[in-house]
């Protein structure tokens, strides 16, 4: 090989040399600009344990809520007994909204920050069935009794707020033997509400917000006012959240008198 082609095949790999070099330093510096959802950013998200019934809600709000904190927001959703004890448990959130019992029992056990309290509003329960299904007069407790001996089967969340009061209303209209075996129970969320949509279950009832604009469901209407509860929904930041600042300035927002529209638009009743 002469002087000549031993210096041009040095030069060549001396090019290849530095064009590997730049694409490796253009790869990493594209690399190193995170996009939504890629773990650089959910880093620095805060974690939002939420229950099933303010859902709605907070999924309309989210855009807001990164919007004015700058923050991502990576929400969690099961019903509120179930998130209680994963806050026990000892698993890592910032903030919580739940039930104001399930709240209100966290900051007793010393994982919710009692200053950081925050009424958010309340929900009344509803029936809900398979969109286009003829909807039956619930209007009064006869008839709302009569809805539910003729049902074929009627399913709810067994862990949701509302599962309590609706084995309280049967035995209150003195039916629970004759309905209590067409209970269908469930403990994943969204589970009765798909079931239904799906026509494997004839009615769901649970929590106006979980039925109002689920996918394939209608909302008959709520139940009547001489057996209507509510479940109250707070917020508070964890005790021991990394981002207290950040978890605070989301409880201000979601509490301010801004979101009341979307939250009345979701079937929740401000307070």
């Amino acid at each position: 090989m002469s002087a000549i082609q031993k210096m041009q095949k040095t030069q060549g790999l001396r090019l290849i040399f530095v064009l590997v070099a730049i694409a490796a330093g253009w790869t990493a510096m594209n690399s190193s600009r995170a996009e939504p959802g890629t773990a650089a950013t959910n880093a620095g998200s805060l974690r939002v344990y939420t229950s099933d019934g303010f859902k709605p809600a907070l999924q309309a709000l989210i855009p807001q809520i990164e919007h004015a904190l700058g923050r991502k927001v990576s929400p969690e959703f099961d019903a509120s007994n179930v998130l209680q004890k994963k806050i026990e448990s000892g698993e890592r959130f910032d903030v919580a909204i739940l039930a104001a019992g399930n709240i209100d029992a966290l900051i007793k056990q010393g994982k919710l920050a009692a200053g950081t309290r925050a009424e958010l509003g309340r929900a009344g329960i509803g029936v809900g069935l398979r969109a286009g299904a003829p909807k039956p007069d619930i209007g009064t407790p006869q008839a709302m009794k009569r809805l539910l001996l003729s049902a074929q089967s009627i399913e709810f969340n067994r862990d949701g707020a509302s599962a309590v009061h609706i084995n309280e209303m049967v035995e209150r209209l003195g039916i629970a033997e004759k309905a209590k075996p067409k209970f269908v129970l469930t403990g994943a969320p969204g589970q009765p509400q798909m079931d239904v949509a799906a026509g494997k279950s004839e009615m769901v009832i649970t929590l106006i917000p979980e039925i109002k604009d689920f996918p394939g469901l209608e909302l008959v209407g709520p139940l009547p006012a001489d057996l209507q509860s509510y479940i109250n929904f707070s917020a508070a930041v964890a005790k021991d959240s990394p981002d207290q600042e950040a978890s605070r300035a989301l409880i201000k927002f979601i509490s301010s008198p801004s979101v009341v529209p979307t939250l009345k638009q979701k079937g929740i009743d401000p307070r």
